[in-house]
C-alpha cells in the first residue's frame, strides 16, 4: 500500500466523520426519540444514527466509488478496490440519547482485511482521533492538533483504571456484571462510559490504564483499536488471538498480559 494512498484515505475519513459529528450535534432534535430497537428492547437505534450513516454512505460513494462498506446499520457493499470502510456512525447511542456527551462517529479503512486508517471524532469533546497504520497516533482539539497520543506508563493491576462496557442482552450483562464484580477489588477502579470507541481512545491518551469488552462488532473497535495500537497499546482477544467480538482487550505492555489472562481465566470470553 503507498503512502499517498493512507493520506487519501485518512483525509476521506477525516472529512466524513466531521460531516457526520456536525449533523449529529448540530441536528439532535430535542424530542428525539427511538427508531428501532436491534439486539434488545435497550439496543436502540434513532433517526440520528440513521441520518448519519447515510450522509458517511454518501460521501464515501462519491468520493470512493470502488470500496466496499460495512455500516452498523445496516450499510453493505461490496468493492473491487480492496479497502473496505467499516463505519460506526453514532457510537454511544444511548448516552446520545439521553443528551450524555460521551459518544462518537468512528470510521475505519480496512485495506485486504488489515485496518490501515482510523478516525473517532468525539464532537462534544471537540476531539478528533486519528491514526494511520505505522504512523503513530494523534488527537486535533482544544490543546492543538496533531498532538501525539501515547499510553499511560503501566501501572501495578491494583493501581489500574480500566473501562468496560455491557451488551444489551439480559444474559449477557448478568455474566459480564459477575465478572466486573470480581475483577473490581483488584484494581484501582473500573468506568463504563458506553462507547468502546471513546474507551479505546481514552487507552490511546492516557485515561485509562486498560480497557475490555465482550460481545463487540468490527465497527465499534476497528478504529479505536488500530488509534490504540499505534499509541502503544498491545490489543487482542484471549491469549494469542485477535481483538474480535468474543473479546477485545487492549492496555500498555505490563497491564495488557496480566489483565488478558485474569480474562481468559475468568471466562470473561463467553455468556
Amino acid at each position: 500500500m503507498t503512502d499517498a494512498l493512507r493520506t487519501a484515505l485518512l483525509a476521506v475519513a477525516l472529512e466524513a466523520a466531521r460531516r457526520a459529528g456536525e449533523l449529529l450535534r448540530d441536528g439532535r432534535p430535542d424530542d428525539l426519540a427511538v427508531a428501532a430497537t436491534k439486539s434488545s428492547s435497550v439496543d436502540v437505534v434513532t433517526e440520528m444514527d440513521l441520518a448519519a450513516e447515510k450522509l458517511i454512505t454518501g460521501f464515501l460513494a462519491a468520493e470512493r466509488p470502488d470500496d466496499g462498506v460495512l455500516g452498523e446499520e445496516g450499510a453493505s457493499t461490496e468493492g473491487s478496490s480492496g479497502v473496505r470502510w467499516v463505519v460506526d456512525p453514532l457510537d454511544g447511542t444511548v448516552n446520545y440519547l439521553y443528551g450524555l456527551p460521551t459518544w462518537a462517529v468512528s470510521i475505519a479503512a480496512e485495506y485486504r482485511g488489515e485496518t490501515v486508517v482510523g478516525v473517532v471524532e468525539a464532537p462534544m469533546r471537540r476531539e478528533t482521533y486519528r491514526a494511520v497504520r505505522g504512523g503513530g497516533a494523534y488527537c486535533d482539539g482544544p490543546s492543538g492538533a496533531g498532538r501525539p497520543l501515547a499510553v499511560r506508563p503501566a501501572p501495578s493491576l491494583e493501581r489500574a483504571l480500566i473501562g468496560t462496557g455491557f451488551g444489551y442482552l439480559t444474559e449477557r450483562r448478568r455474566r459480564q456484571a459477575d465478572i466486573a464484580a470480581r475483577l473490581i477489588p483488584g484494581f484501582r477502579d473500573i468506568r463504563r462510559g458506553g462507547s468502546a470507541a471513546i474507551d479505546l481512545c481514552d487507552v490511546a491518551a492516557g485515561r485509562l490504564d486498560g480497557y475490555y469488552e465482550r460481545g463487540l462488532h468490527p465497527w465499534d473497535y476497528a478504529a479505536g483499536e488500530l488509534i490504540a495500537r499505534e499509541a502503544g497499546a498491545l490489543t487482542g482477544g484471549r491469549p494469542g488471538q485477535r481483538a474480535c467480538g468474543e473479546l477485545t482487550v487492549a492496555a500498555p505492555p505490563g497491564v495488557f498480559e496480566p489483565l488478558q489472562g485474569l480474562l481468559d481465566e475468568l471466562g470473561a470470553w463467553h455468556d
